[in-house]
């Protein structure tokens, strides 16, 4: 979201935007009558001010009262005060990724203290390396370091973006997934950039990954919202 709007970057990219909807709770409640039961949610405009925006929260607070849908929430999540906000507002879960990288004892002590089922560690890649900051950032640390690090207090959800692939529906990085659940077992990884066809997430479950977030290919129409319907009732 940027600005209270459903839109997409290309490549991580804030000047290579496009709007899809204004309401984001439209979209939410189109993705729930077909039984969907998670929504990933990433306020932009959190992640490149380093702190949630009030229009975004106050999306994601409509979204919460009014489905029952359970709300992962990601962007600007760099303080204990932003990380309860986020969780005020309605989200059940929140996806933390700089901070992780330049705080790390600090997310070390989130997890801890309000439980993995409820902490997503946002790792995004980029050219090999983890970038930080709405990707403005890139750091010299690799996902598996990342991902490591945390492994003692209990981290087991992870979403990895990548970023090469984020918003060109050209298919995902299978290896890169492929290689990273098989490392991490008791950890979730969730795919995330690529995803541009139905073929993309049977691939996805028999190669054994558990989860993936789908977004521009529904908005252009690549994915319709009966295809998702149906891979939902085969689960």
């Amino acid at each position: 979201m940027i600005g209270g709007a459903c839109v997409r970057l290309t490549q991580g990219d804030y000047d290579r935007q496009t709007t899809y909807f204004k309401e984001p709770l439209d979209v939410a409640k189109r993705y729930e009558d077909i039984g969907v039961k998670r929504l990933h949610l990433v306020d932009l405009d959190g992640a490149k001010a380093s702190h949630p925006a009030a229009v975004n929260l106050r999306a994601l607070e409509r979204i919460a009262t009014k489905t029952t849908l359970d709300i992962q929430y990601g962007g600007g999540i760099k303080s204990e005060e932003a990380l309860r906000e986020v969780y005020d507002s309605g989200a059940s879960r929140a996806i933390c990724g700089s901070i992780a990288v330049r705080e790390p004892e600090a997310f070390a002590q989130w997890l801890t203290a309000f439980g993995p089922a409820r902490v997503i560690l946002g790792a995004d890649i980029k050219a090999g390396k983890i970038a930080i900051h709405g990707w403005l950032e890139s750091s010299q640390m690799g996902v598996e370091e990342l991902i490591d690090r945390f492994l003692p207090q209990g981290l087991s959800q992870v979403i990895c973006t990548d970023i090469s692939k984020d918003g060109m529906l050209t298919g995902p990085n299978f290896d890169l997934y492929t290689r990273l659940q098989q490392q991490f077992e008791a950890v979730d990884i969730t795919v995330s950039g690529g995803i541009a066809s139905v073929d993309d997430l049977y691939r996805l479950n028999e190669l054994g990954l558990r989860s993936v977030v789908v977004g521009k290919a529904i908005y252009e129409g690549r994915i319709t919202l009966e295809d998702l319907k149906q891979c939902l009732q085969n689960e």
